[in-house]
């Protein structure tokens, strides 16, 4: 496959190759740096470094690192290229140093390799490879975010404000390069059922650990309307309740935590609406933007992948796609089953694989 690029030879798959090695690399640097969500200050500076090696200009706000295709032209419109450096922390089974990047038996072992460091790199080989070229049919722009992780104000949705109007991203996710047409959103409410404080002697028709029963029940028992055809159902989970501090004392208030897996035929302000309008209790959202996203299976992103062999899929796990009010899909190298595991990892020609189809699906987007 080539590539025509202004004022150079055409790129071969050689310069494919070397651009995968160098990325490779990048990982281990990336492994080896600590970068937990809000503290990727130094894993910000090696991506710094990396756009400064192939003499890109780039731009940073805290700790997210974006630039702009080299002929970015106004009047086209513009793909967004995303994925993340931040990383939780290591979590105690870990048998490997989490930050160390160990090369073994084709896997590459260290935290934030899987999720979403192979992603990351992919991402920025490709862009590298596209970012001379004067004939794209769209610009492109890639973000290295922070605090995706934790859903963190500094993150992806802070630099959006520094964006042109996006028509549609890729988010680098392990999809073990599948195609995420569908991603969940998340609510999660904080429910607050009052009632009377007494002693435990005495009769109290107005238990709040007994009205948050019903509440309870209703989260169990609710159907949405409407089934995604990609992401099924809405589905709503208690997953933390506390209520009193002595034996012997009724509370006046039951607090029950709601998990909320919201699909693409709802909007969580959708969603607050019907909780609210029944269940008796106080319900307050912890965030209102983390909603669900889609891209039409008959978008060139998806139709380009899907020629490649690629299948699609509805996302159950959240990402910065959350916070994208364009069309997105969802798509990198990793496996999702390997996100936040003891002893992380990506095989090698996993992220060799991910930069060549990340190339080829872009190709044909571009119809170059």
């Amino acid at each position: 496959m080539t590539s025509s690029l202004h004022g150079k030879e055409t790129i071969t798959m050689k310069n494919i190759a070397t651009l995968t090695q160098e990325a490779i690399s990048l990982l281990k640097s990336l492994i080896e740096t600590p970068s937990f969500s809000s503290e990727e200050d130094q894993t910000a500076l090696l991506i710094e470094n990396w756009f400064n090696q192939n003499e890109i200009p780039f731009q940073r706000e805290n700790n997210n690192v974006w630039a702009f295709n080299k002929y970015f032209d106004e009047n086209k419109p513009t793909l967004l290229l995303n994925s993340h450096h931040d990383t939780v922390k290591p979590n105690q089974a870990y048998t490997n140093d989490p930050f160390k990047a160990i090369e073994k038996e084709g896997k590459l072992f260290g935290l934030g390799s899987n999720d979403a460091g192979g992603c990351l790199v992919s991402l920025l080989a490709t862009f590298v490879y596209f970012y001379e070229n004067q004939n794209l049919s769209h610009n492109i722009v890639v973000v290295a975010s922070a605090e995706e992780e934790s859903s963190g104000k500094n993150g992806l949705n802070s630099v959006l404000k520094h964006l042109p109007e996006l028509d549609c991203a890729i988010v680098g996710e392990p999809t073990l390069m599948q195609l995420a047409v569908a991603e969940k959103g998340l609510l999660v409410l904080d429910v607050k059922v009052k009632g009377t404080a007494s002693h435990a002697a005495h009769q109290n028709d107005d238990n709040s650990i007994y009205k948050s029963i019903p509440v309870m029940e209703w989260f169990k028992n609710y159907k949405f309307d409407k089934i995604s055809d990609v992401l099924g159902p809405v589905k709503m989970t208690v997953t933390q309740i506390s209520a009193g501090k002595q034996h012997n004392v009724v509370p006046s208030e039951c607090d029950l935590v709601v998990d909320i897996r919201v699909t693409d035929c709802y909007s969580n302000t959708e969603i607050l609406e019907v909780v609210r309008a029944n269940v008796n209790a106080e319900v307050t959202p912890r965030s209102m933007h983390l909603n669900a996203s889609s891209i039409p299976v008959a978008h060139g992103l998806v139709q380009a992948g899907i020629a490649l062999g690629r299948t699609t899929y509805g996302s159950p796990t959240l990402s910065d796609q959350s916070v994208l009010s364009c069309q997105s899909l969802k798509l990198g190298p990793g496996e999702t089953l390997r996100s936040h595991s003891a002893d992380e990892f990506i095989f090698i020609n996993e992220i060799e694989e991910g930069v060549d189809l990340y190339i080829k699906i872009l190709t044909d987007f571009f119809k170059l």
